[in-house]
């Protein structure tokens, strides 16, 4: 039998899965990283720490029962987006990575708004945000000069732990979306963009396709790995794009609904000029070729776990929602909006709180449970909302993390989405996403999409229902009310908050 290996480099640790033919992960492993947050807003990573985590989670699949090193035919990843890694003229890091959750450098998106103008969505199709790539460069720039000189180079953090293996250096186009420096749609570095921020062709490395081939293992990682020298290395890609691979949005009409901490709306795109002014995220995705539509929802899965901390601190989450499914949708009138953090998509407010709006003397806490999960898929539906206003297709839905534990709330998901929702047999998220890209690279299979219909197994599929459809539509409508109706007062109450 032949494997491949997915790595999926996240924030807090980094997991790899080794996979068959058949899509059957036959051995896992994991390694965690700490975190530095050396003041309020601030989130760094040492790049050698990924390295060393890679190595040993490498060094464990490679050890796996049964299984010789020759077997394993490649390797591919899925990284956590825009995270800075500054290299020197030797390709050394100068600095400790700047991630995707820093939020230092509001300024400089403001630099990067009155520099470009409308040439910034033209361009890059995304808005100035604090964790794109771009503002990180900047804020070096302005604030560590002595760092920035040193600089030569910057890679994305999946790049670098790619980068220690083979020492060949690429970014693909889905992670490169994510940097503000890519002309999405032409799928090259922006000379524009780079010219205005005076920043030199040579600072941004060689592009490749998710699944192209880099290169293959140096010897001496091959040696503390355990696998072959020979071991072919393929580029892999964006974290969302990797999840979207790994659960199947290979075509049009095919979307992602994703809930963990925060949720995600993904849905494919193959037309590069599909303008959604900027209003949820638009970028390349892990197939050549394509793009992928997203919107983000900041507390979802978060607004759930809140609730059960709050008002149930010592039942599980089965317990506490005992009986949602007996309760009418609609919650009996209660609407909750799920800001408890601020909002991304499609209000891009830091300063927005959480609501319930609709509170009378007959709702039980079961109604407020309810409420807020409803409130966390009007929230997602947003997105799809938006989708479909340009003339997107939407019409199955692949549910994915915490929402797709719950039979209820996936049928809850199809009535509001108003679309086939199903959920998968096996959730292995980007890793899989990025073994796909292996197996793929590797020539396994003539496509992704042949891959996808050997490793993504779909379970059970819930359709919508008329008359619930109906009224989510009406509430849907109400909910969209809220925020505007509630700016003012949330804006008033920031001098209040402690």
């Amino acid at each position: 039998m032949s494997y491949v290996v997915g790595i999926d480099l996240g924030t807090s640790a980094v997991k790899a899965l080794l996979v068959d033919k058949n899509g059957t992960v036959a051995a896992e492993a994991s390694r965690s990283y700490p975190l530095f947050h050396e003041h309020s807003g601030w989130s760094e990573q040492k790049a050698e720490d990924w390295v060393q985590a890679t190595i040993e989670a490498l060094n464990e699949l490679a050890s796996s029962n049964g299984i010789a090193a020759d077997q394993i035919e490649g390797i591919s990843f899925s990284g956590q987006m825009h995270g800075l890694v500054l290299l020197d003229a030797e390709n050394k890091p100068v600095r400790n990575a700047i991630l995707w959750n820093d939020t230092r450098t509001t300024a400089q998106c403001r630099e990067i708004e009155r520099t470009l103008g409308d040439k910034l969505l033209g361009i890059t199709r995304n808005p100035a945000l604090e964790g794109f790539t771009l503002p990180k460069i900047l804020w070096v720039r302005q604030y560590e000069p002595q760092a920035f000189e040193q600089a030569k180079l910057f890679v994305l953090p999946k790049d670098y732990v790619r980068y220690a293996l083979t020492g060949e250096l690429h970014m693909d186009y889905s992670d490169a979306a994510g940097t503000l420096l890519l002309d999405v749609a032409g799928k090259e570095w922006s000379g524009d963009v780079l010219s205005a921020f005076e920043l030199p062709a040579s600072f941004c490395p060689p592009l490749v396709e998710s699944h192209g081939l880099v290169g293959t293992l140096l010897p001496e990682i091959a040696e503390r790995t355990g696998l072959q020298a020979s071991t072919k290395v393929f580029a892999g890609g964006a974290d969302n794009a990797c999840g979207a691979i790994g659960a199947g949005i290979l075509s049009e009409g095919l979307t992602l609904s994703s809930i963990g901490t925060s949720g995600v709306i993904l849905s494919y795109e193959n037309d590069k000029d599909k303008d959604f002014q900027g209003k949820v995220h638009f970028f390349n995705h892990g197939k050549e070729n394509s793009f992928y539509a997203m919107g983000v929802t900041l507390a979802a899965g978060y607004s759930l776990s809140w609730f059960k901390k709050t008002f149930a601190p010592n039942e599980s989450f089965d317990e506490m929602l005992q009986g949602v499914g007996e309760v009418k949708p609609g919650a009996g009138g209660l609407i909750f909006t799920p800001y408890l953090v601020g909002e991304r998509t499609p209000h891009a407010d830091p300063a927005i709180r959480a609501s319930f709006i609709g509170v009378d003397g007959s709702h039980e806490r079961i109604h407020f449970a309810r409420a807020v999960m409803e409130g966390i898929t009007f929230s997602l539906n947003e997105s799809v909302d938006m989708f479909r206003s340009v003339g997107k297709t939407v019409d199955k839905v692949v549910s994915i993390g915490g929402g797709a534990q719950n039979p209820v709330w996936l049928q809850m998901q199809a009535d509001i989405f108003g679309a086939t929702v199903v959920a998968l047999e096996n959730e292995q998220g980007p890793g899989l996403g990025a073994a796909m890209l292996a197996a793929y690279g590797c020539g396994w299979f003539e496509s992704l999409e042949a891959c996808a219909d050997k490793f993504v197994k779909h379970a059970a599929s819930y359709e919508p229902q008329p008359e619930a459809v109906e009224t989510y539509k009406g509430l849907f409508r109400i909910y969209q009310q809220v925020y505007a109706q509630t700016r003012g007062m949330n804006e008033a109450l920031v001098a209040y908050r402690g």
